[in-house]
């Protein structure tokens, strides 16, 4: 898996004003800004992006992935 394979996943599953992710082909780390995490706790986030993976987290293909999940408000107070 690529950061650009991973990435299309979690795209094609979550609308994102914003999606980085980076890591060596087993670690990841995914940066993610969405509307869908409004009034969401972060393990809600979390289980969110997990369920744009599917199978995938629990076959390996994607060993570990860090998650900082935003609403597009948090990232903008952030990046202010």
């Amino acid at each position: 898996m690529t950061a650009d394979q991973l990435k299309a996943l979690i795209a094609a599953g979550l609308p994102c004003g914003h999606l980085e992710v980076e890591g060596d082909g087993r670690h990841w780390y995914a940066t993610l800004v969405s509307a869908e995490f409004e009034g969401k706790r972060a393990i809600q986030r979390h289980q969110r992006v997990y369920a744009t993976l599917g199978d995938r987290m629990k076959t390996d293909e994607v060993h570990a992935l860090s998650i900082k999940a935003f609403t597009p408000a948090e990232w903008a107070a952030l990046n202010a």
